[in-house]
């Protein structure tokens, strides 16, 4: 008898076990931060209006991008480099492969993560044009940015952009060790972006994205939508003149143009594709 089923609920409980003690820090920190330097004051974080929407995704989004990154990186050792079986996909990607894997780890996570916000800053300005803003939307749909809002994403959107990025940097030879060091700070830093925070860091705001940077970013398109779509390093919106930070104001309204979306997390799901 098949023991995947058993594992795979595994997976799912050790994902959901680490989550709970990070959303707890999280929630904690900016709630306290928040009251302090917040950039729209209102009702705090757990009184928004679409609190259970937030919630339901922030839960989903580990889990179902651990299962399909996992699902991504076997085919993909298969297909590419023709290795099957668990030992030997293990002993593949156990501490990465080829010359890269050779490097210091340090230096193998912060080629990951610039490399990684390279390539994402591109898939973000795809998912802002054509055919593929109906599934980004979601992620846009918010009048109350705050720190939980982070994981609002669809599945597409998640697929074809962080899980893909991440999959193709780990086949190309990254240790997975990196992860330990790049995974809290990639959760913190998303959180960080959206807080409810009037923080721009001063000359560090053409260092690493901030609050208002990206607050920025979920205004209208008129205000400032189309432009930092950076999220870690400022730099590429610099670079390929997407960069907005108008000095003594503050993004006030968020959402996207026209007709509001659905506001629970099954209506959104659905709605890319009933466009």
């Amino acid at each position: 008898m098949s023991t995947l089923p058993l594992e795979v609920i595994e997976m799912l409980g050790q994902t959901i076990a680490k989550v709970v003690p990070i959303t707890i820090v999280l929630a904690l920190t900016f709630t306290v931060l928040t009251h302090f330097w917040a950039c729209n004051p209102g009702k705090p974080w757990w009184r928004k209006t679409e609190i259970v929407t937030d919630t339901c995704y922030w839960f989903f989004v580990p889990v179902i991008c651990r299962v399909v990154r996992i699902g991504l990186l076997v085919v993909g050792a298969a297909a590419v480099f023709n290795i099957h079986g668990a030992d030997e996909l293990i002993a593949f990607y156990d501490n990465g492969h080829g010359p890269l894997a050779e490097l210091p780890l340090w230096v193998q996570a912060l080629l990951f993560l610039v490399a990684s916000d390279f390539m994402l800053y591109w898939f973000h300005r795809m998912y802002h044009g054509g055919g593929f803003w109906k599934y980004h939307a979601i992620h846009h749909s918010s009048t109350e940015i705050d720190w939980i809002s982070a994981a609002r994403f669809h599945p597409v959107n998640l697929f074809l952009g962080t899980v893909a990025v991440d999959v193709i940097l780990l086949m190309a030879g990254i240790s997975p060790n990196i992860m330990l060091w790049v995974g809290p700070f990639t959760t913190f830093h998303s959180a960080f972006v959206h807080a409810n925070l009037n923080w721009s860091l001063g000359p560090f705001k053409y260092v690493i994205a901030t609050p208002v940077f990206h607050r920025w970013h979920h205004t209208s398109l008129e205000e400032g939508g189309n432009t930092n779509f950076a999220g870690t390093f400022p730099i590429w919106d610099i670079l390929f003149g997407t960069y907005r930070m108008p000095a003594d104001q503050l993004p006030e309204t968020y959402g996207i143009d026209g007709e509001p979306l659905p506001s629970e997390i099954v209506g959104q799901l659905a709605y890319p594709f009933r466009q």
